[in-house]
């Protein structure tokens, strides 16, 4: 796997709709400067070194170090939301769901490892207005996992008697795999996200 198909969890075309050509180049080395130095310590000269530029070529599409950040944040953030609402919104039980939720979040998690750390663990980098942003559309990721906790509940299907403190435990669960995942590990991320949905089949009794 290239880094960046990597960075886009795997996509078949990493970061398409980011463009021009230049714009995606420094995107991409955004993302592994960010993954491997972390947002503060990384510097515009090192993005732009990455990508094969010169500094001031990043400034004519990007204004600050923040706002490739943003942008990178808020690609990540609307793919994860995407990926859990086509779950949530799927047909078939809760149970189904729930599963289907839990293996394409992880799978994204672990394919994509390099940019999940860096869209889940910089959130604090960003300034207000841009955090603000992000962390609705974290939100509409919770929703749609406790709507689906809540309809097992409903259903009589899931034994959960604290449906929030279980949303925020499943998304934990999944969110962290993109910090330890090693491509060169044991299991495939199909693998892992099968894995995961037991365990949390398990974590919300789930009926057979």
């Amino acid at each position: 796997m290239s880094t960046a198909e990597d960075t886009a969890g795997a996509d078949m075309q990493p970061w398409a709709e980011v463009t021009p050509d230049a714009a995606r180049r420094l995107l991409i080395a955004a993302v592994e400067a960010f993954a491997e130095r972390g947002y503060h310590a990384t510097t515009t000269r090192d993005i732009a070194g990455r990508a094969g530029m010169s500094p001031a070529a990043l400034y004519i599409h990007y204004k600050t170090k923040e706002e490739l950040l943003h942008r990178i944040s808020r690609i990540g953030h609307e793919k994860a939301l995407d990926i859990l609402r086509t779950a949530a919104q799927g047909e078939g039980s809760a149970t189904e769901r729930l599963a289907d939720a839990v293996s394409s979040f992880v799978g994204w998690h672990a394919g994509g490892r390099t940019t999940a750390r860096v869209v889940q663990y910089e959130l604090d980098s960003l300034g207000p207005d841009a955090r603000a942003e992000i962390v609705a559309l974290r939100h509409q990721c919770d929703a749609e996992v406790r709507g689906i906790i809540e309809d097992g509940v409903a259903a009589g299907d899931f034994d959960v008697p604290d449906v929030p403190g279980t949303t925020i435990a499943v998304l934990s669960l999944c969110v962290d795999v993109a910090r330890w995942f090693n491509v060169n590990g044991p299991r495939t991320p199909d693998e892992v996200g099968a894995l995961y949905a037991d365990l949390v089949l398990r974590m919300v009794g789930a009926k057979k």
